[in-house]
């Protein structure tokens, strides 16, 4: 079936294209070169004046993994009433923070994306956060395995194993767990919480191994690095939300050496202690180092004011948050040998001093960082608000005077702490489309996504072109997934299934031996249990694996 999408306006920054009117063509889910004037077109819609990108990307968000059901579990109010739909919700099918699957898929199809990246697959629990990614209708996925706090790895670290014998076992890891990237949390943080240190700064050594952060960062971007995976090290880095910490932020850039290293939700991350409160923004001096240091990409983590939850297993931060905890419930928890969890719900208000600087911060980060495809639009959903607040981001990133009036309702003494109202720079679509598209699929290591060159799979957002950019953004008039049309008017119109995203770096299979060993001695799993098939993500129908070429290989 040949389908034509005629005379749309199109931003596709992987081509080089921004803003020109050109037809594109679709066959058997791909989209294809302009075919002879004999091969008949069996379906066409007439784009005259309609925004044309590829399918969007959202390259960190928690939709898969045990934090997730924890928090359903701890907020059942938050499946009552559905703030979307503006409808009291008596079924498991709905919620506003941490949304159910299938609620997940549709939400993000309605506007306009096609593919979303769980950034903290935790090993020993990565069956069940595919399992639900595999619940997930519409959307690719994909997933970074966690490390960085697990015991094998820091064992590793404190005898000194070599750089050769840590690649394994991170490429092993990476294949077990079916992943596409690595990530880490607090390095060697939330294992040293579990030594009762309740803090650990990039140089402090860990009280039970006596390995610092830097150690670990630099040998898993070492890693990463080497073993070809395309998506850099996925850093949360040390002392999330403690004033003061942009420092730590800018000593990690510095200290990893070049390396590639990608810096998430770096809002959390971008703390000052100046002024009465003790609390300042450090944006621009983050920002400085960002546009400095070009191995350095960050995603952003953006806050927006109401009732959100937390989650992370960064269970030595959360520990330290349950005090805000809003409503007044929290969970922390250990898990066996590799990391930890902390849930925490929680309402960000725009008349809290601290609360609205961080969201001016955000806001900051994003405007002063030159490269747009070196920075992503994330909130780190659900943690700094969810996801489906991002039609309401982007405005406030394409339209400077609403950007300004919304900073004039804040608390007084946060408008004068950011320089937000002093940053004239609006967002263009084509800005836009690389930040959640193009640079998103570059940056993962997705090589026919992100672009509507002939040769990518089809995934296509259409939208009515409209200054207010929200109005626009929260509802195309198409989205196409793999060439099938599954999004009308901004609704739901039929469903499919995604694939799932991974590498497969190679390991020298001699590492199961000690790993072996290593299981049968400390934790609960075997190791063969602990290995994922391509069957488990497959068998039922839903769901496909594509596995991506590593950096310097075919």
């Amino acid at each position: 079936m040949m389908i034509k999408l005629t005379g749309g306006t199109v931003y596709d920054p992987a081509a080089g294209i921004d803003g020109k009117k050109q037809d594109i063509y679709i066959q058997d889910g791909r989209i294809v070169k302009k075919p002879a004037k004999d091969v008949p077109i069996d379906k066409e819609y007439d784009l005259k004046g309609k925004v044309v990108m590829s399918g969007a990307i959202d390259m960190h968000t928690h939709i898969g993994g045990g934090k997730g059901n924890i928090a359903r579990t701890l907020l059942p109010e938050d499946h009552r009433h559905d703030p979307v739909a503006r409808t009291e919700c008596t079924r498991s099918g709905c919620g506003h923070a941490m949304p159910s699957t299938f609620v997940t898929g549709y939400r993000y199809a309605e506007m306009g994306y096609t593919a979303g990246f769980e950034p903290a697959v935790l090993p020993v629990n990565a069956r069940q956060a595919h399992m639900e990614m595999g619940d997930i209708p519409i959307l690719d996925k994909g997933g970074y395995v966690m490390l960085g706090s697990d015991d094998y790895l820091l064992r590793m670290l404190t005898a000194k194993k070599d750089q050769k014998a840590v690649n394994d076992y991170v490429a092993w890891t990476i294949n077990a767990a079916k992943a596409i990237g690595v990530k880490v949390v607090n390095p060697g943080g939330i294992n040293a919480f579990k030594f009762n240190q309740r803090k650990l700064d990039l140089d402090e050594q860990n009280s039970h191994y006596g390995v610092t952060p830097r150690q670990i960062l630099q040998s898993l971007a070492t890693a990463v690095k080497e073993l070809g995976v395309s998506h850099p090290l996925h850093v949360h880095g040390c002392n999330l939300g403690v004033p003061g910490n942009m420092e730590t932020t800018l000593n990690t850039i510095e200290g990893i050496g070049g390396l590639p290293m990608h810096l998430t939700h770096i809002q959390f991350h971008s703390y000052g202690t100046e002024g009465d409160f003790k609390f300042s923004s450090g944006a621009a001096q983050i920002a400085e180092a960002v546009n400095k240091h070009k191995n350095i990409t960050i995603d952003v983590g953006q806050i927006l004011f109401g009732q959100t939850v937390t989650a992370s297993g960064d269970n030595m931060r959360q520990h330290a948050n349950h005090k805000h905890a809003n409503p007044n419930k929290w969970v922390t928890m250990d898990i066996e040998c590799d990391a930890g969890c902390g849930v925490v719900p929680f309402k960000y208000r725009d008349q809290n001093f601290v609360n609205a600087l961080q969201w001016a911060i955000g806001l900051e980060t994003f405007l002063l960082v030159d490269d747009p495809w070196r920075i992503f639009l994330t909130t780190d959903h659900p943690n700094g608000a969810p996801f489906t607040s991002y039609p309401h981001l982007i405005r406030l990133l394409m339209d400077k005077s609403f950007r300004n009036d919304m900073l004039a309702t804040l608390h007084p003494e946060a408008q004068k702490m950011t320089t937000l109202a002093s940053i004239d720079r609006e967002y263009t679509l084509n800005e836009i489309a690389i930040m959640t598209r193009a640079g998103a699929a570059k940056l993962i290591g997705l090589h026919d996504r992100g672009g509507l060159s002939p040769g990518n799979w089809a995934d296509i957002t259409v939208y009515t072109d409209n200054a207010d950019r929200e109005k626009m953004f929260e509802k195309p008039d198409y989205v196409f997934k793999d060439g099938d049309l599954v999004v009308r008017d901004g609704k739901v119109i039929a469903t499919k299934w995604g694939t799932t995203h991974v590498v497969q770096p190679d390991f020298d299979p001699s590492v199961e031996k000690g790993l072996k060993d290593y299981f049968d001695r400390y934790l609960t799993m075997k190791l063969g249990n602990f290995k994922i098939s391509d069957d488990e993500i497959t068998e039922d129908g839903r769901g496909s694996i594509t596995v991506h070429p590593l950096k310097g290989r075919a």
